[in-house]
């Protein structure tokens, strides 16, 4: 696992094992990133269920501002906080170890990117969604890494689905808010 492109181009991550962490092949996370490529720099950017924190540290090394790296386990926020000082993004990367749900709770921040990739199978995403879509700029996209046959919501609080797109055993999904005429 490394990092794609950007300031910290080809730095080596690690991540905890076992099931709970299923680190992005590469291939998705170039996806992921050409999708988004002209909204990352100087973004704001939540990566919940971070895991080994990849996808806010490929988002901080193609120039956002600021990520959040949210997650509940322990073990976890440890390997984050190895590959954060690895790459050299402490003063760009939070680290924050809590519930998701008690994050999207108490955090005042909004955001202009969401990447959710929780362990599959446990509908986190669907349960998520509500909390987190108030938590976004109007302009914000939220992606979501799922297993194929994980059903979304076609909508949620405004955000509707505008890209969906398989790659092996793991799919993507892009929610944003529909843009008037008058924001184009």
């Amino acid at each position: 696992m490394r990092v794609i492109t950007g300031t910290a181009r080809g730095r080596k991550l690690i991540a905890p094992e076992g099931l709970d962490v299923r680190p992005t092949k590469d291939s998705v996370k170039e996806a992921i990133f050409s999708a988004i490529q002209f909204e990352t720099e100087g973004s704001v950017v939540l990566d919940l269920f971070s895991g080994s924190g990849q996808l806010g540290i490929e988002a901080v090394s193609r120039g956002a501002k600021k990520a959040y790296l949210v997650d509940s386990s322990q073990n976890s926020i440890k390997f984050i906080k190895q590959n954060v000082a690895h790459v050299g993004f402490e003063s760009q990367c939070e680290i924050i170890n809590m519930p998701n749900s008690a994050f999207l709770r108490t955090t005042g921040e909004k955001f202009d990117i969401a990447l959710l990739d929780p362990p599959y199978e446990k509908s986190l995403i669907q349960r998520s969604l509500p909390a987190l879509t108030e938590k976004m700029k109007d302009t914000g996209v939220i992606i979501c890494e799922h297993e194929p046959g994980c059903r979304l919501p076609e909508e949620i609080n405004g955000f509707v689905i505008t890209k969906s797109k398989k790659y092996g055993k793991t799919a993507l999904t892009f929610y944003r808010k529909p843009q008037t005429e008058d924001e184009e």
